[in-house]
């Protein structure tokens, strides 16, 4: 197990924001983007971080990148800390594994979510209005059932310690413009629908996940990190039982553990048992170990 990266502090490079998990370093035309191993759930950073859970979810995304060039081009330049400019290089033990060098794009504003199972915040909007962020969906459905298609629901992007909301297809065209939209709308689908396959061959049913895209060079390309245990909600195949809420190999055993507790989910977060902390750590690791065959 490697050291526990909370937050990096390299003086000789530009800090130009810190996120809940990635630590991004603005190097001129390109950036740097460190993967920590601090956690959060329900939009609340806790304490306590998940050993080599950065680790994971940088290769993790690498795994998916790759995976879907032949459908969208990505922001990465190199995953090896050798390629990376000569002013990281004293930094290349804390880099190794969880960092990437990867193009400027701008991003667009809004989160694109694709659902392929009924679960979550999904599944609360089903129950109160038979619909998932207004696309209206058949009756009858239960909890992680599997839908009938995949459905394209898009968020607004909330700022640190906020709540991101789900908006319509509409809405969303008139943020980004409606080309890009509709782009971004079919391309989302293609992708979840090639990880969804490639994914249930090896005992893992993606239920839903989020992406980030970007324009860079006038060219719509994927950013941010790509089907991980923190963007999506992944299922053991062979225990898939819908009717209620599934076994994971994502943060939701984390979200089930705070909901035992008398907690407001606002910061404060509580303090993390040891046990969940080495649980959260094992179910990443399992997911990196399921997908591409490799540890760590």
């Amino acid at each position: 197990m490697s050291k526990l990266v909370l937050t990096t502090d390299f003086p000789d490079l530009k800090l130009a924001a810190r996120g809940k998990v990635r630590d991004i370093y603005d190097l001129g035309e390109t950036l740097l983007i460190v993967t920590t191993d601090r956690i959060s759930a329900f939009d609340v950073i806790m304490n306590e971080g998940i050993p080599d859970k950065g680790y994971v979810l940088t290769q993790i995304s690498t795994f998916w990148f790759r995976q879907m060039e032949d459908i969208i081009p990505n922001h990465i330049i190199s995953t090896d800390v050798k390629d990376f400019p000569a002013v990281c290089q004293k930094y290349a033990a804390d880099l190794e594994g969880r960092s990437m060098l990867v193009k400027k794009a701008k991003p667009l504003a809004a989160e694109c979510i694709v659902r392929g199972y009924i679960s979550g915040s999904g599944w609360k909007d089903y129950k109160a209005t038979g619909a998932i962020c207004g696309i209206k969906l058949p009756a009858g459905l239960v909890e992680s059932d599997k839908l009938p298609e995949p459905i394209f629901t898009p968020s607004t992007k909330a700022e640190l310690g906020t709540h991101d909301e789900n908006i319509s297809f509409e809405q969303m065209a008139e943020m980004c413009g409606r080309d890009i939209a509709e782009k971004v709308r079919d391309v989302t689908l293609k992708i979840y629908s090639k990880a969804r396959d490639i994914a249930d061959a090896k005992g893992i049913i993606i239920a839903d996940t989020k992406f980030e895209y970007g324009i860079y060079n006038g060219e719509l390309i994927i950013i941010d990190e790509c089907m991980t245990p923190d963007s999506s909600r992944f299922w053991p195949k062979d225990s898939y039982k819908p009717g209620g809420p599934q076994p994971s190999f994502d943060k939701q055993f984390l979200r089930d553990y705070l909901e035992t507790l008398d907690w407001n989910k606002t910061a404060p977060a509580p303090p993390l048992p040891e046990e969940i902390v080495r649980k959260t750590g094992e179910k990443y690791m399992e997911a990196l170990v399921k997908l591409t065959g490799k540890g760590k």
